[in-house]
């Protein structure tokens, strides 16, 4: 199905990630891997820095909650303490946790893969030329995604056909709510200055539709090669490439 903007006066595009503009085996085969593969040696390097003790602090106060939950994290023993920071990272990694703590600290590590060419990000095939498109139109981009902003930003600063930032003017992260809440949407929209029906969230993930739905935003389930089969919504659009929505 094609979505026409101005016929539904859509002035902003926001965007989720992973199975949206990127491969989930990416996100799962690459970039997982290789903040596990890293995270000791970042934090032996970087444990006395602010930012690192600001992750720290935050992965402590979720690692309490987990506790009292009665979830049977791994122990943080003062006695070990960067050993069991790591098995609490890769536990909550396992968990595929959307933590504020776990994936600041992830997009530091991912920077320095990044930095030092290790890392190369991946985008759908049309995605370049779609955000160009529409950046060329005077339509808002934004992001919205589990990872850091930090993350946001290297992902689409580093893929392998070139650097995308230009065409993004917002990113948003956890920091401004769950994707599954609905509030989170209307905290964008008003930081974007915009009226919730102007935006159209594309994601791979019902819930999250549902969400931006209930906040008053228009949405797309964006299907993909890889991604998990999600439940049908009543009147749900869904769209298998971004050539499918037009200016």
């Amino acid at each position: 199905m094609t979505i026409s903007f101005s016929a539904q006066d859509i002035r902003c595009l926001l965007l989720d990630i992973e199975g949206t503009t990127t491969p989930i085996a990416f996100v799962y085969d690459v970039l997982f891997p290789f903040a596990r593969a890293h995270v000791k040696s970042y934090l032996s390097q970087h444990l006395a820095s602010d930012e690192a003790r600001l992750d720290l602090a935050r992965l402590r106060e979720e690692h309490a909650k987990d506790t009292a939950n009665e979830l049977s994290p791994p122990p943080i023993l003062a006695s070990s303490e960067l050993e069991s920071i790591v098995r609490y990272v890769n536990w909550l990694m396992d968990h595929d946790r959307k933590s504020t703590g776990l994936k600041s600290l992830q997009g530091k590590i991912w920077e320095e893969g990044y930095q030092c060419g290790q890392l190369k990000s991946q985008v759908f095939p049309e995605v370049p030329g779609a955000l160009e498109r529409w950046h060329t139109a005077g339509l808002k981009i934004a992001i919205f995604s589990s990872g850091s902003v930090l993350a946001q930003k290297l992902l689409f600063a580093h893929t392998t056909t070139g650097n995308l930032t230009q065409f993004i003017d917002a990113y948003f992260d956890t920091t401004s709510g769950a994707k599954t809440d609905a509030e989170s949407y209307r905290r964008i929209s008003a930081e974007l200055q915009l009226n919730p029906t102007q935006l159209l969230f594309i994601s791979d993930v019902t819930a999250e539709l549902e969400a931006a739905t209930d906040a008053g935003m228009q949405s797309a389930l964006c299907i993909r090669p890889g991604n998990p089969p999600q439940p049908a919504l009543n009147n749900q659009i869904a769209i298998r490439s971004f050539d499918e929505l037009s200016d």
